[in-house]
């Protein structure tokens, strides 16, 4: 089962499709009996008194005539009290409709003479469980159910319902051991995931219903998709490129004759160090730079190339290793000493040697 959010996110979406294609079509009138009006409270008490009329008509004479879904009228847009300037809420008479269609039929008509018996309950639910309620019962309860509308309204004081019996039964079929389970409490967890769902529910509500009334925000929300979407696939291609550019060598390639990774790392260090001994601080810090670049190759940073530039073997390094730093200072020494024909002294050898092992040790910089 999906969560609760990925739904809301999914009927937001969905509700804003609508709302660009809508944008571009001329109004046309509403239905007087499925459509929509704008109310005061006033004219929503009056519907709501006149509806009342209707199902207790409904129920005396039970005919096509008095039970038309037709003379429900249009649906009520009321203004909610204490909301924001303009803001309205949706009052469906669907339910009525659908209630006075069916009562056009006396109950008794409903059963179909041939219809399959009904499932068999258990022995000891199926005499705690109420009976289905018939039309002439739903007719009363839309009557409560309107008055309870009317009272909320402003209107006259609804009638109290007595469900004690109700009530009584369910706690009897709930004391059953089959339903043990429903007494136990929700964990924390659970409650908080309600709690999320809920607030994203009325987040994605609130936006669907600005969305209904602003068309534009579906276009935003269209064109910021499609932004989206090519961004990340820009992403996605920078990504296989350089993962292509310094891919991992497989280990049973042997590097060729003449690349750093061909003579052992620690044979370049230990020449960088006889030269360091000799006095000869460029031919060291020259040694000292290929055995790094030997040690990253033998690790199958990039793949084995004698013809790369420092430069090149730099460009190889992602951007957020943090070997690319310590790489990158070492570089500059060796190519200022041995390129650029700058003097090196013993402290230019021993900073270059200092960052070298933090390589050949596999860490970044030095510190």
């Amino acid at each position: 089962m999906k969560p609760i959010w990925f739904r809301s996110v999914l009927a937001f979406l969905l509700t804003l499709a609508p709302a660009c294609a809508l944008a571009q079509l001329p109004a046309a009138p509403v239905a007087a009996s499925g459509g929509i009006r704008d109310v005061s409270i006033a004219d929503y008490r009056t519907h709501l008194q006149s509806l009342t009329a209707i199902v207790e008509a409904c129920a005396k004479a039970r005919d096509t005539k008095s039970c038309d879904p037709e003379l429900v009228g249009p649906d009520d847009r009321v203004p909610l009290p204490g909301g924001a300037k303009g803001e309205r809420r949706l009052i469906s008479y669907d339910w009525l409709r659908a209630l006075l269609d069916k009562a056009q039929l006396k109950d008794n008509a409903h059963a179909a003479p041939h219809a399959a018996p009904p499932a068999k309950n258990p022995p000891a639910l199926a005499s705690l469980l109420p009976p289905p309620p018939s039309t002439t019962q739903l007719l009363k309860d839309a009557q409560s159910r309107l008055a309870h509308d009317l009272a909320q309204a402003g209107g006259a004081p609804a009638p109290q319902s007595n469900y004690d019996a109700q009530r009584q039964a369910m706690d009897q079929v709930l004391a059953e051991r089959e339903f043990s389970a429903l007494a136990e409490r929700p964990s924390l967890r659970e409650t908080a995931l309600e709690k999320l769902g809920d607030w994203l529910n009325s987040l994605f509500d609130s936006a669907a219903r600005f969305g209904a009334r602003a068309a534009w925000l579906g276009h935003l929300v269209l064109w910021g998709f499609i932004v989206a979407v090519c961004v990340g696939l820009v992403w996605g291609l920078l990504q296989l490129e350089r993962r292509w550019r310094i891919r991992l060598v497989p280990e049973g390639v042997r590097p060729a004759p003449d690349a750093p990774s061909a003579r052992d790392w620690q044979l370049w260090l230990e020449d960088a160090r006889k030269a360091a001994a000799a006095g000869q601080w460029r031919e060291a810090i020259h040694f000292v730079y290929w055995a790094a670049i030997s040690r990253l190759e033998s690790r199958r940073l990039w793949p084995a190339d004698r013809a790369r530039t420092p430069r090149e073997y730099l460009a190889l390094v992602a951007g957020d290793d943090p070997r690319k730093t310590g790489l990158a200072a070492l570089t500059g020494s060796f190519e200022r000493t041995w390129y650029g024909g700058r003097p090196a002294g013993e402290p230019d050898y021993r900073r270059a040697e200092q960052l070298a092992s933090a390589l050949i040790t596999g860490g970044g910089a030095a510190q």
